[in-house]
């Protein structure tokens, strides 16, 4: 750790970080724990993949939110490129400027010097990737970079490896502190060695039944634990069945909200019949699942 990293100074150990990630509301595991203390220790990125709804992305947000830093979130998604995720030149403002000088110089511009002053931070608009740089320090969230292409990831390796970017008009941008940078992969394609050598790595699981009524108990207060426990016990019977999508953690906190809304203390096939579509997202999961609710609710 940099001296620059005050926020992190008293997170000594995965202990201390699962301790300040449980403040932040995220139930780490010790193998969870240990990989995000290794990033902040050695200052590498860390890629985490898994299925969708294991805690990928809230872990970045636990993260900033438990350090103390800003979380600045990069969407990744088919065809993102450079100018979405680095930086635009502000061409409407570049040219009222030009005309500025032009009226000032009375129609005679010198060009090497207008060219000069277009390219400087005043027209610089900063996307994700550039104000991750530029704010030290903080998390910057890569979010499912499976989803971008072979030529975003090449780009990125710059960043990864050196904590800077080069903007051909402007030069190179060098963090003062490096951000702690969080990868995420729900595995659609496998994303290449080239990316993750330079990356410390975390497969991420679904939670067993007891850590996740923990989480349910620990993000709702006001549910019961044989509600929660119910609850814990279907999802995990729903991820065992070969559904189009198996509900993750945000998935299990919606259903539990639903039948806190409704003031269900059990969870039995009424209740479950009537809520499915806050943990189900598919007609055909739907359909599945209630011809079978007497073995989820086993």
């Amino acid at each position: 750790m940099t001296a620059d990293s005050d926020s992190t100074a008293s997170v000594s150990s995965p202990e201390d970080l699962a301790k300040a990630l449980e403040g932040a509301g995220y139930l780490a595991d010790a193998g969870v724990a240990t990989a995000a203390f290794l990033a902040l220790r050695m200052r590498k990125p860390l890629f985490c993949e898994g299925e969708p709804g294991t805690g990928k992305t809230s872990l970045a947000m636990a993260l900033a939110e438990s350090l103390g830093q800003p979380l600045i979130r990069l969407q990744c998604h088919e065809g993102i490129d450079a100018a979405q995720a680095l930086y635009e030149w502000d061409f409407p403002r570049q040219l009222l400027h030009l005309r500025a000088l032009e009226a000032a110089e009375g129609g005679h511009l010198d060009v090497d010097t207008a060219e000069q002053s277009l390219y400087t931070e005043r027209f610089l608009l900063a996307r994700p990737l550039l104000r991750a740089l530029t704010t030290a320090p903080c998390v910057l969230l890569i979010d499912e970079i499976d989803r971008a292409d072979d030529e975003f990831e090449a780009f990125l390796l710059q960043l990864l490896d050196e904590n800077t970017v080069t903007i051909p008009e402007y030069g190179e941008v060098r963090a003062a502190v490096a951000p702690l940078v969080v990868l995420t992969s729900n595995r659609t394609r496998e994303v290449h060695d080239a990316l993750k050598r330079r990356c410390l790595y975390h497969w991420l699981e679904h939670p067993g039944i007891e850590r996740e009524v923990a989480i349910l108990r620990g993000r709702l207060p006001g549910i019961g634990q044989r509600l929660a426990g119910q609850i814990a016990g279907a999802v995990h019977r729903l991820r065992a069945m070969e559904l189009l999508k198996p509900p993750g953690v945000a998935e299990s906190l919606d259903w539990a909200q639903a039948l806190v809304a409704l003031d269900r203390d059990e969870l039995d096939a009424g209740a479950a019949a009537v809520t499915l579509g806050a943990v189900l997202k598919y007609s055909e999961d739907l359909d599945r699942v209630r011809a079978r609710l007497d073995t989820l609710l086993a």
